[in-house]
Formats: C-alpha cells, sequence, structure tokens
C-alpha cells in the first residue's frame, strides 16, 4: 500500500508501517498545498491512504466518491502515537479504499 503522510504526521510511524511505502507531504514537494489540493494530488499520484492529524478534515472537504482512504490520528505527539502504533498498523491493515477512519485512544 501506498501512503502519504500529512505535515503533522511524526515521521517515525513509518517504521511501525513495515510492508508499505511511506512518503510525506514534505518530501513529495507539497507542504504548501492545502489539504483539498493535497487530497487530489495524492490520489493522482497512486496513493492509497493519507495519514493525518487533522480532526478538521471531514468538515472542510467533501470526501466521498474518493479512492483514497482516510486514516485520521488524534494527535500529533509521537510517544503517544508510538504507544499504540500497533493499532494504527492494524487499521491500516483493514482500511478500504475510499474509507474515512478517526482513531482514538
Amino acid at each position: 500500500m501506498r501512503i502519504l503522510f500529512d505535515q503533522g504526521t511524526p515521521a517515525p510511524l513509518r517504521q511501525s508501517l513495515a510492508g508499505h511505502v511511506v512518503e510525506t507531504a514534505y518530501e513529495r514537494g507539497w507542504s504548501g498545498l492545502d489539504n483539498g489540493d493535497l487530497l487530489t494530488a495524492a490520489e493522482n499520484a497512486g496513493f492509497d491512504l493519507f495519514i493525518t492529524t487533522d480532526q478538521n478534515l471531514r468538515y472542510q472537504h467533501n470526501l466521498s466518491g474518493r479512492r483514497l482512504s482516510v486514516l485520521v490520528l488524534p494527535t500529533t505527539r509521537w510517544p503517544q502515537i508510538e504507544r499504540h502504533a500497533t493499532e494504527v498498523a492494524a487499521a491500516v491493515g483493514s482500511i478500504q479504499s475510499g474509507e474515512y477512519r478517526e482513531l482514538s485512544w
């Protein structure tokens, strides 16, 4: 699976997603794009999943009809995410095409 991390998603999380290709918006040169343009660019580039910490994404953009799945983490704090890395990996493994899912812990 090709995964794109949004700006607030801690890069060390990629180590918990072995077997997937993970890139960041920054690495792609997309750090200046707003979320709507970023979602479109990710979809057009063939990404399968967008991982973000933006809790308001679903209220700001119409996500219906997209092939790109969206996984929302509840925090940007790496120590908290690291403690739940297994849950994140399980969500990545089970998310369906076009699905929007928010994690909480």
